[in-house]
């Protein structure tokens, strides 16, 4: 702003907060606070009903009770400390917030939404979400359904860092609204595992006389259980969550599950095609790939088999891009090589027809090249006998580098010297095969045809 208006503006503001000061004439008397912290604090209505469409109406409307000619508010709810800085706010637009003082600014915020002050709110708001406290930043959002800005800051902070909250004691006195928010939320960024043992502990924690060994439960607390998460359940993605881990960290607690349910996951794990379980999709966490085949968390087990670690990496610090898929460009060698030489390293991912197993292999140079060997000691080929379970993914690195892969322009990708998982395509009946050589034997079968197969670019970050 132009110093000389400031000029202007200053001395006005200053006599403003002079009046406040002085309480000349004042005709207003607040009672804010409760019992020994109550205090009276004095003001004009003129200058509140400009400011204020609360006062505006209180004093419009004759609502305000009124004693020899003033009108009198009681407020208990909001301490006098809080409400003489809203009024200083009021009367000379003075506002100091002090990251010192964060429960102070919470109880400023909660006020300004039961006064009305909704441009000072939205203001108070950024300024919370500035000193990036996502946890604080929700317990405040949740107390007035207008602080929308704030609520929306917390849970999108928390869905896309959620480890400052799950997995540690804080999550314990998360107020149930909370959390249900959380859980709702497609962008959570949590193996849904995880976000199962996380609601057992805390519906553990909102009932301490339960007993923590689920098979000791009585009825009666059997049923304080089921109350405590009946809201919470639907929310559960079971279908992201492994044969493996339903059986160690579900069952235990399957009494919980409604019948309908559990009978929709039993078909989900034992039938091959059955691919979701209730309504709610998978999170975008879990699949933000472009792919009809595999998901992120396939990209992060990638990840780990590409740096050797044989793990999944928690922060995956490639980009894998699609440059093709043989559905959608053509199920050709002429199709691969247009999309894939000279693109860098691969990972090709191929879908076995009937079935859901995936099988592939890593190429950390390019697919260029006439009927010539490549020497890599970083290559491997991959079989996931349940595509949906990443812990029955096995690996096999290569042990003959100087034929790891082949490049031919009138065939697709090919790794090892005798075709240890030949993915090139027969002319005649579109067969695929594997005969182990150049990596080891990790029961990839002998032929195979293919429901669909796609090549990731391989980019570090």
């Amino acid at each position: 702003m132009p110093k000389m208006q400031q000029e202007l503006f200053l001395p006005i503001l200053s006599n403003l907060e002079k009046l406040f000061e002085s309480k000349k004439d004042y005709d207003v008397i607040i009672k804010a606070g409760d019992d020994d912290d109550q205090k009276e604090i004095y003001a004009h209505s003129n200058i509140l009903s400009c400011q204020s469409d609360y006062f505006d109406t209180a004093f419009s409307s004759n609502w305000a009770e009124k004693i020899d000619g003033k009108y009198v508010f009681n407020k208990p709810n909001i301490s006098p400390h809080i409400f003489e800085i809203i009024i200083r706010y009021l009367y000379c637009g003075q506002l100091d917030l002090n990251v010192n003082n964060g429960p102070d600014i919470s109880k400023l915020l909660v006020a300004t939404g039961e006064l009305g002050l909704d441009t000072l709110g939205e203001y108070i708001q950024e300024f919370l979400i500035k000193q990036n406290d996502p946890i604080g930043i929700l317990e405040v959002a949740f107390q007035h359904e207008n602080f929308t800005t704030l609520r929306g800051y917390g849970l999108e902070a928390i869905c896309q860092d959620p480890y400052i909250l799950f997995g540690t004691d804080k999550i314990l006195s998360l107020p149930a609204q909370i959390l249900e928010s959380l859980l709702k939320r497609d962008d959570l960024v949590l193996d849904e595992i995880e976000v199962w043992n996380n609601l057992i502990r805390w519906a553990h924690a909102q009932q301490p006389t339960v007993n923590k060994d689920p098979s000791e439960w009585t009825k009666d607390e059997l049923t304080l259980m089921e109350r405590t998460l009946l809201r919470f359940i639907p929310l559960i993605r079971f279908h992201d969550i492994t044969s493996e881990e339903y059986y160690d960290k579900v069952v235990p607690y399957d009494d919980l599950l409604p019948k309908k349910l559990k009978n929709e996951i039993l078909k989900f794990y034992l039938v091959p095609h059955a691919k979701q379980i209730g309504s709610l999709p998978s999170r975008i966490a879990v699949n933000t790939i472009d792919s009809v085949l595999i998901n992120s968390k396939h990209l992060a087990l990638f990840a780990g088999w590409i740096d050797k670690k044989d793990t999944s990496l928690k922060i995956n610090p490639y980009e894998f891009n699609l440059i093709f898929r043989a559905s959608r460009d053509g199920n050709t060698a002429a199709a691969f090589h247009n999309k894939c030489n000279n693109k860098g390293a691969t990972i090709i991912v191929i879908k076995i027809k009937g079935t859901n197993k995936i099988v592939g292999g890593y190429n950390p140079l390019d697919w260029e090249g006439s009927g010539i060997f490549k020497d890599t000691q970083d290559s491997f080929v991959y079989i996931f006998n349940d595509y949906r379970d990443i812990n029955r993914g096995k690996i096999g690195r290569v042990t003959d580098a100087s034929h790891a892969l082949i490049c031919n322009h009138q065939w697709g990708p090919i790794f090892g010297y005798n075709y240890d998982i030949a993915m090139y395509p027969d002319s005649q009946n579109n067969k695929w095969y594997s005969k182990p050589n150049s990596y080891p034997n990790i029961n990839i079968p002998g032929s195979f045809e293919i429901d669909d197969y796609e090549a990731f670019q391989v980019v570090k970050k």
